[in-house]
């Protein structure tokens, strides 16, 4: 079976990663080179590499491969920065493939950033509104990957700190389930 996901694996990056405009060759062979369907329950693992966001736990999804890979190139990440991998478990392991030093944040309140700063913030699902203390949590030159959704379609985000403050610019479209506890809160109206 390991062939077949080694064979799905570079198909992926063939037919999703890199006709989306995922031109960086690090980015492409840390793809190549880390195993999807290890971060999912073994009866969802058929699914590592299709076109679609997997849940692998309630409430917690692995993104498509391609927002996946448009949102790191849009990080930029670097050997030697840190990160901060917020339910977002290929990213890490990517990142981690690409000489980044990784910190998980995947259970209890998602939306406490650990105390520290990073060169990288990501998240995997989608947000409503991306908390400050993610923003917080970015070091002079950080940069924070997010889809913020409302409605349908949401925007990939990438925030970052600025001598004076930080700031954010949409990427690309896309439609991920939300991350739970991140929904949007609608008020009630006539």
């Amino acid at each position: 079976m390991s062939a077949d996901f080694a064979a799905a694996r570079l198909n992926m990056v063939e037919s999703q990663v890199r006709p989306s405009d995922v031109t960086d060759l690090a980015l492409q062979d840390a793809f190549r080179a880390v195993s999807r369907e290890a971060l999912l329950p073994a009866d969802k693992a058929f699914a590592a590499y299709a076109d679609a966001e997997v849940e692998y736990a309630p409430g917690r999804w692995l993104l498509r491969p391609r927002d996946v890979a448009k949102l790191l190139q849009a990080l930029q990440p670097k050997a030697g920065e840190t990160a901060l991998a917020i339910s977002a478990p290929y990213a890490a392991t990517v990142l981690d493939a690409m000489g980044v030093t990784v910190t998980r944040l995947d259970d209890g309140d998602l939306s406490a950033a650990p105390a520290g700063s990073f060169d990288i913030v990501i998240c995997e699902g989608a947000v409503a509104r991306t908390p400050d203390s993610w923003k917080s949590a970015l070091a002079r030159g950080g940069r924070l990957g997010v889809i913020e959704r409302n409605g349908p379609v949401g925007k990939a985000v990438v925030y970052v700190r600025a001598d004076d403050g930080v700031g954010g610019r949409a990427v690309f479209d896309s439609t991920p389930p939300w991350l739970a506890g991140f929904e949007p809160v609608h008020g009630f109206a006539f």
